[in-house]
Order: C-alpha cells, then structure tokens, then sequence
C-alpha cells in the first residue's frame, strides 16, 4: 500500500507547488529532463539486462503490447470520425494504452492474488509494459509530434532517445548473457531510484482538474477506453477465446489477473513521454492524475465480477 500513499501524496504535492507563489510554473521541464536522460536509462539498463521468462508466462508479458497496439488501433479510427488533431491522437494513444502496473498494480495484486501476483506483476511490469513504454510508446510519440512524419525524422527521433538507446544496450547485454558488476548496478539503482518521486510531482505539477477539462471529450474517451475497453479486450481473448488453452488451463487466475491490470490507470512514465514530445501536455496529464485514482475502484471492481466467471 506504500506505493499508492506515495503515488497519492506527490501528486498532491505537485498540485500545491503549482499553485505556490513564486514557484517555477515551468519546473516541470527540468523535472523531464532528469527523468528522460539520466533516471530512465538507468532503470531501463538495470532492469531491462535481467529479465528472463519461461512460455506459461508469456499472456502476462503480451497483455501491455496487445493493450498497446489496441489502442493505437482504437484512437486511429476514433481520430478520424471526430477530427482530433495528431497531439490529441498521440497522447491518447500512449496514456490510454499503457497501465501503470508497477505504482499501482504491485498492491493491488498483492491484495488480490498475495505473493504469485507481485510475481507475475513485475513480469508483466518489467518486460511487458516497460519495455513497450520504451520502444512502441516512443515510436508513436515520435510519429504524431511531427508535423510531417518521414522515417527518417521518427529514426531519427528514436535513436536519439536516452532511453531506448539504454534499452538496445540492455537488449544485447541480456542476449549475450553479460551481468553488470554488482558495484555498477548499485550505481545505476541509486541514479535511477529519483525517478518515481520525480516522475510523479512532475505530473502533479501539469495537472489542471476543472470542470471544463473533465468534460473534454477526448478525456473522456480515453477514459473509456483505459478502464473499461482494455480489460474487456483482455478478458475476451484470455477468459472466452484462450479459456482452454494450456497456458491457461490449470492458472485461470493468471487470466484474470491481466484483466486487472488492463483496467489500472494510465502509467506515468507514458505520460512524461507524451509530453517530452508535446503531444497535448495537459490532457497527458490528466489522463494520469484521473485514471489513476479511479482505476482503484474499476480494477477491483473487475476482480470481483470475475469471481462469477
């Protein structure tokens, strides 16, 4: 529970340094900054380098890259029939389709599904969810912040990113089998260990809730479809389509598990993302600040309605 007292109180925190006088209304910025050069891949190269994973556990990997992929899908099409601009498009896109499995799943899950949960949790978290933040959330931020997106400009932006520069690093470590020294690790823990206090003022600094951003409807589409079309995506195909499939024949609790995590909040380093790149700040920020604390009740919620399936 640590984890959502700290997630609530910094976003509190942002929200009242916002409105303090004297304080740097664009602080957030250099925030950014420190997140996206030095936190971000040093918790991509730690992280990133370790990760290993048998096949039952490969529906608890793939659910963020389907929720992923869902949602650029889902926003394509909706983009079109009611005009939204590339900046909304994106920023719908990468908050709406990736979960915040590590600040609010871990507790969630542990309440749930004790210990197995946290387990499977930091699977999904680490080479699910992290990864797909890392390389198809940069990809699409890179594809809707320009104004005339080209290959060259989107490679351009990609392989120029701190983080997914760690990430290809990581990448090939992890395939060649290489470690990182223990004494370079605890470095890399410690760089990286700012990066959720950070992460999340910076959010709280950008969030501006008032009745007319609440009833923005591109919000509230997001919305729509971060806490209620997601786990209802997962839920098809795992719970009805793979039902019987051996990956889920003796662990149905892992299906419903990812139903779960499909209906948490939009995850805040998608956000910092979203906004590193300009595609509409302010609604990135509310898509965390709101979907956040009303995911705690929808995820439960799906829990509990999963119970008579």
């Amino acid at each position: 529970m640590a984890n959502l007292f700290l997630l609530i109180t910094c976003l509190s925190l942002g929200g009242i340094l916002q409105r303090t006088k004297g304080f740097p209304k664009d602080a957030y910025l250099g925030l950014n900054a420190v997140i996206i050069n030095i936190c971000l891949p040093a918790i991509t190269l730690l992280y990133t380098s370790e990760i290993s994973f048998e096949a039952n556990q490969l529906l608890v990997i793939l659910t963020p890259y389907i929720l992923f992929i869902s949602s650029f899908i889902f926003f394509k099409i909706i983009a079109k029939s009611l005009h939204f601009d590339r900046s909304t498009t994106g920023a719908l896109t990468i908050t709406a389709g990736i979960s915040s499995i590590s600040f609010v799943g871990f507790p969630i899950f542990e309440l749930l599904y004790g210990k197995a949960g946290v387990q499977m949790g930091i699977l999904m978290s680490q080479a699910g969810s992290f990864v797909v933040c890392g390389t198809l959330g940069i990809m699409t931020a890179s594809y809707y912040s320009a104004s005339e997106p080209s290959v060259k400009s989107i490679a351009k932006s990609i392989f120029t990113f701190p983080p997914f520069v760690a990430f290809c690093v990581a990448v090939c470590l992890n395939v060649l089998d290489l470690h990182f020294p223990r004494y370079i690790g605890e470095i890399l823990q410690k760089m990286g260990s700012p990066f959720t206090v950070l992460a999340l003022l910076s959010v709280g600094l950008q969030i501006n809730v008032s009745k007319a951003n609440i009833a923005q409807k591109p919000l509230l589409l997001g919305l729509f479809f971060k806490l209620l079309v997601a786990p209802l995506i997962i839920f098809i195909l795992y719970l009805i389509l793979l039902q019987q499939n051996m990956l889920l024949h003796e662990n149905t609790w892992i299906g419903k598990m990812c139903v779960v995590g499909a209906a948490l909040g939009s995850m805040n380093t998608a956000s910092i993302i979203a906004i590193n790149h300009k595609l509409n700040p302010p609604l990135a920020s509310l898509m965390i600040g709101i979907s956040i604390p009303l995911s705690l009740i929808t995820a439960v919620l799906w829990h509990y309605l999963l119970i008579f399936f």
